[in-house]
């Protein structure tokens, strides 16, 4: 069925499994003030079942899954026992199951990971990325667009369900649809009456510009949850069980001084690569950071997420490739850097 509603984009205009739809000055500037529909081609879905399931997730994750309510939506990460996240995920309940939407290119990775971990818990794990569509949707007329599937008004990290699947409130006036695959062609294009269609980058840049990271192959056991800023958008609970990697992200919190924080920058060079190293004199010819995720922005060049050392941060010199390569500008996060940062 993923070959279906590929093929299906390809008919509606677009390139590259969704990257774009042939226009990606406009779907970007479409994506800073108008209405906009993705296909979020580039995310994975792992269905987790079974008796057990919410318990087994809880013993792994980063977040509190027993805390989780039935219409909640919810950030977590998987840590491997040095405390650097293998994914971090977007949880939600669909029925009795949990859905965990993750970077593609981990997907089969992490499935692997998380059935060593079963043993004789009842749990069932199953890749469901063919069996369900990602949509995302994103502007003043979001809502709108939603009620003519039948979506109420909803609030910030709740699920609802529709005829067709489920919406999660990420945002104001931004959603992730999670539909049948054999609903997904009338869903998009029921919405894109009201929302015009956009490409991977478009949803991307809203993202980066919202402070969200998103750990990928590139990147994996790159970071502790704190580097990427992941206890501030609420990806963590210090208040529950141990888990792996647990005891090294609970001391980094309390005891130790954050060396290293999640910054969003622009570029008006090239378009930096997704885990490409970053540099500054204080440092020489030692990597101060990483990418973490990038896009080109709408007024042009390009903006992006970096874990940075935070003096380097604070010297506000900061370089791409090298220590004498394109130069990035620091630009304000949509939420505060807490003292530690």
């Amino acid at each position: 069925m993923k070959q279906n509603w590929i093929d299906f984009l390809q008919q509606q205009g677009a390139h590259n499994e969704g990257l774009d739809f042939g226009n990606l000055p406009d779907e970007l500037l479409n994506a800073q003030s108008a209405t906009i529909l993705a296909p979020l081609t580039d995310l994975g879905l792992i269905r987790v079942g079974g008796d057990d399931a919410t318990a087994f997730l809880h013993n792994l994750l980063t977040n509190d899954l027993k805390g989780l309510a039935a219409d909640g939506v919810q950030l977590s990460g998987l840590c491997n026992p040095k405390g650097r996240l293998l994914a971090n995920f977007l949880i939600w309940h669909e029925g009795a199951d949990l859905m965990l939407a993750l970077s593609a290119d981990l997907l089969a990775s992490i499935l692997k990971k998380l059935s060593m971990y079963v043993l004789r818990s009842k749990v069932r794990l199953a890749d469901a990325s063919g069996e369900r569509v990602l949509i995302g949707i994103s502007g003043p007329e979001a809502s709108k667009a939603l009620a003519d599937l039948g979506s109420m008004p909803m609030e910030l990290f709740k699920v609802a369900s529709i005829e067709q699947g489920q919406v999660l409130c990420l945002a104001d006036n931004r959603y992730l649809l999670a539909v049948t695959s054999s609903a997904a062609e009338g869903v998009w294009s029921r919405l894109a009456v009201r929302a015009r269609p956009a490409g991977l980058a478009a949803w991307h840049w809203l993202e980066i510009r919202a402070g969200i990271p998103r750990i990928s192959a590139a990147t994996q056991e790159e970071f502790i949850p704190q580097m990427v800023n992941f206890e501030l958008i609420g990806g963590v609970s210090f208040k529950k069980g141990c888990y792996p990697g647990q005891e090294i992200v609970a001391r980094t919190q309390y005891l130790g001084k954050l060396k290293r924080r999640m910054y969003l920058a622009r570029s008006d060079t090239e378009l930096p690569a997704i885990g490409a190293h970053l540099y500054a004199p204080e440092t020489g010819d030692q990597s101060c950071g990483r990418v973490v995720r990038s896009s080109p922005a709408p007024q042009g060049g390009n903006e992006l997420l970096a874990v940075i050392q935070s003096t380097c941060a604070e010297a506000g010199e900061v370089h791409l490739h090298n220590p004498s390569g394109p130069r990035l500008v620091l630009q304000p996060l949509p939420y505060a850097l807490d003292a530690t940062g």
